[in-house]
């Protein structure tokens, strides 16, 4: 028997802290029912249990805490009552003293985000190789070894190693690591390039600018390293008090037992001074609140993260991918061929992208299988021309689609009014592919990323709460203006790059403002970091922003922002109203105890009792939801036709 039993033991000492911590609480709540109604006849006090399982540990961190840095805690008065009580005799009340204590630093634990691997990620972004071109060599060599003024060649589907400008060449680059934009940007001779990004289509000869510790995706990783800084756990309200309380507290239970003559009285004032319901005040609070928030799709990570929400007075978010969808969809069609209709030249253009890997031809060829308008046309002698477009011959026609560029090297002139209309859409942030056919402008397609139908309400929902948004984005003016517009957003931060985002909410910081960061991107994580608190979509975000992230939007629902907003200040409205109550409780209990009215199990009792209470006020939040704050708004956009 004895032989099982440490068996048992062992395996528990061997289990994780908190899988522990949850099964000594258990057997210590045994032992105190045992203890209370003398289940069953023992030749000592089951409380006993609670004692050395809850207790000791109390007991040995607050001695370890008084000789090492004098800090003194909530758990130095816990200590004196402990030993006080099992000095007087007074087990079960040391033991119930002890659980409650327990219970509520384990409380604490679980709702404290563990370390977490968003560096590493972004270190594994960083290239390790670059191919250096000497004459008519190539060498492939560390990417830690690339000098400023070294020639480096760069193969589609490869990462761009350092910083530079492209000497020789045309590509499409997919920056999205840096500015978070959704679709690959053209690149040709003299455009600048950032280590990090990825060289989608063209082969291409570039001269190293910044290299090592310069490199923009080193600068990023150091942003994301130092954000942090500012972000320490906020220290429960016992521990901050705990000073005064033990002072207090030894003050009044000497001056008792001089005055009175009676030690249990002393031991009574100690036991019911104990902060048990000043402890599970605000983590209980917390875990209900974060019990609300999952089942409305986020995930907490960080147990004050929602504490920190409550006093947010501005919410910045990206664009793309956060108030958008992140992927590009047809808006418009028209055709200047009087013998070629808008439909026929939608479906000339699906034929000639359908072979593409740009993102832009596969988003043309996907809308147009979902519009029904019929079968992708075969396409013969296609051709992709990095930075350029596309070119395809279909039912005998050589159908060219691309930028001004490409049409301008066919020597294809576009018509004034063509010009005119698409310089329109840019302005708005779309993007205009030019059709030719047979060597002559044939029309034009609009692309353009389309906001998520619930952001136009749930914006003017955090209005309602007296939350700010402002919009920080990577993407070019015309298109943050177009969506800030559309959405009700005043202040707009364009062309952002990761310092910058982070330079924004620093300066709002050092103006006492508390700021929360909405994003998805790998270039959000550094501003994710640095907020007050971080908010990632989870649906379509990055590894890296989640991990940079308090709170992850599992479903990327963004009408359940404001609900969140208007949870966290709930929850701190519980929090105060739990700390006004447990801190009236325990004032009257001390001078029950004073006047002799309590001995020590009975003011312990008294804590149970209030404990529980709190708790329960706690668990309201689970279901809480504010009446009234509606998020409704549609703003989808279809297909039209010139």
């Amino acid at each position: 028997m004895m032989k099982r039993f440490a068996a048992k033991l062992e395996q528990l000492l061997e289990l994780g802290g908190t899988k522990k911590d949850i099964i000594l609480l258990a057997i210590s709540a045994a032992a105190l029912i045992i203890s209370i109604f003398d289940l069953i006849p023992l030749p000592f006090d089951a409380a006993w249990a609670a004692i050395i399982l809850c207790g000791v540990p109390i007991i040995l961190e607050a001695v370890i805490g008084l000789i090492t840095s004098f800090d003194i805690k909530a758990d130095v008065l816990v200590s004196i009552a402990l030993i006080a009580a099992v000095c007087i005799g007074e087990d079960f009340a040391a033991g119930e003293v002890a659980f409650i204590m327990s219970l509520g630093g384990l409380l604490e634990d679980l709702t404290v985000a563990r370390a977490r691997a968003g560096i590493e990620k972004l270190v594994r972004l960083t290239p390790q190789t670059a191919r250096v071109v000497s004459g008519a060599e190539e060498t492939v060599i560390p990417a830690e070894q690339v000098k400023v003024g070294d020639i480096i060649r760069v193969l589609p589907g490869e990462s761009i190693p350092v910083d530079g400008v492209i000497v020789k060449g045309q590509t499409s680059v997919n920056q999205a690591v840096m500015t978070g934009e959704s679709l690959p940007v053209d690149k040709s001779e003299g455009d600048d390039v950032s280590s990090g990004t990825v060289n989608q289509f063209g082969t291409f000869d570039m001269r190293a600018v910044r290299v090592g510790e310069d490199s923009s995706i080193q600068r990023m990783i150091r942003l994301v390293q130092s954000a942090d800084a500012g972000k320490a756990r906020i220290v429960g309200i016992a521990d901050r008090w705990a000073t005064w309380i033990v002072v207090i507290a030894l003050s009044a239970a000497l001056l008792t037992w001089l005055i009175s003559g009676e030690i249990i009285r002393a031991v009574t004032i100690l036991v019911v001074f104990c902060p048990c319901a000043l402890v599970l005040a605000t983590p209980t609070a917390i875990m209900a609140a974060i019990g609300n928030a999952t089942k409305h799709g986020f995930l907490v990570r960080e147990g004050d993260a929602l504490e920190r929400l409550a006093a947010v007075s501005k919410i910045a978010f990206d664009k793309t991918g956060t108030l958008t969808y992140g992927r590009p969809e047809v808006v418009f069609i028209k055709s200047e061929e009087p013998a070629i209709s808008d439909d026929r030249l939608y479906a000339l253009l699906a034929a000639a992208e359908q072979y593409s890997e740009h993102p832009l031809g596969k988003a043309i060829v996907g809308c147009y299988k979902a519009s029904g308008k019929g079968d992708v046309l075969s396409a013969e002698q296609f051709s992709m021309l990095p930075g350029r477009g596309v070119a395809a011959v279909i039912d005998g026609r050589r159908i060219l689609a691309g930028n001004r560029e490409l049409l301008a090297e066919n020597n294809i002139i576009l018509p004034g009014g063509i010009v005119r209309e698409a310089d329109e859409y840019f302005a708005e942030g779309c993007t205009v592919i030019y059709i030719a056919a047979d060597a002559a402008a044939a029309g034009y397609i609009v692309l353009s990323d389309t906001v998520r139908p619930q952001s136009a309400g749930m914006i003017e929902a955090l209005s309602s709460l007296g939350v700010q948004p402002v919009l920080l984005t990577g993407d070019h003016e015309s298109a943050a203006g177009s969506i800030a517009k559309q959405l009700g957003i005043g202040e707009v931060k364009a062309e952002c790059l990761p310092e910058d985002k982070l330079s924004y909410i620093k300066s709002c910081q050092d103006a006492k403002q508390y700021v929360c960061m909405m994003g998805d991107g790998i270039n959000d994580a550094p501003a994710l970091k640095s907020a007050n608190v971080g908010i990632a979509m989870g649906g379509v975000g990055s590894d890296i922003a989640m991990d940079a992230a308090d709170i992850v939007l599992v479903d990327d629902e963004v009408k359940e922002l404001p609900h969140l907003i208007a949870l966290a200040k709930r929850m701190m409205v519980t929090i105060k109203c739990n700390l006004s109550f447990s801190m009236g409780l325990n004032f009257l209990a001390i001078i029950l105890a004073i006047a002799g009215v309590l001995n020590p199990v009975v003011g312990a009792l008294v804590h149970n009792a209030g404990s529980v209470l709190v708790i329960v006020n706690s668990a309201l939040l689970l279901r809480w939801r504010k009446r009234g704050l509606t998020t409704n708004g549609s703003m989808c956009k279809s297909v039209s036709q010139g």
